[in-house]
């Protein structure tokens, strides 16, 4: 079950990738990261989790016009922190993956859409 189309391409873009030995959708509770935005915080969980023989992957496939929301921006900061931990305490490295929904189709790789998603947080003082 998709939420968007844009999650069902991702699922035939991981499904179509050799590299990506297993991916699934986590259900509630799996991976909860919790998160702040202003006065709202919650629990965030990805909409999907890869792996690949080298690495580990939370994505999050996002309307184009969503991804400078603060609530967005607040749970991509928390999920790269989390994936930044993980990385200190698993046999292999973990990155969060932002994606605008345009930019996914059936023709890309899970690497070629990490080389030009991977979410990097915005430093205080400077825009992205």
């Amino acid at each position: 079950k998709f939420d968007s189309d844009s999650e069902r391409r991702f699922a035939v873009v991981l499904e179509n990738d050799k590299e990506a030995l297993k991916w699934f959708k986590p259900g509630r509770g799996v991976f909860a990261i919790h998160y702040r935005a202003g006065i709202e915080e919650g629990d965030y969980e990805p909409d999907f989790v890869v792996e690949t023989k080298t690495a580990k992957y939370l994505c999050e496939p996002k309307q184009k016009d969503a991804m400078s929301d603060p609530v967005v921006v607040a749970k991509a900061e928390a999920a790269y922190e989390w994936c930044r931990n993980a990385t200190e305490v698993t046999d292999k490295p973990w990155t969060y993956l932002l994606i605008p929904h345009d930019t996914i189709d059936e023709s890309k790789t899970l690497a070629g859409l990490a080389a030009t998603h991977t979410y990097q947080p915005v430093k205080r003082g400077e825009s992205k």
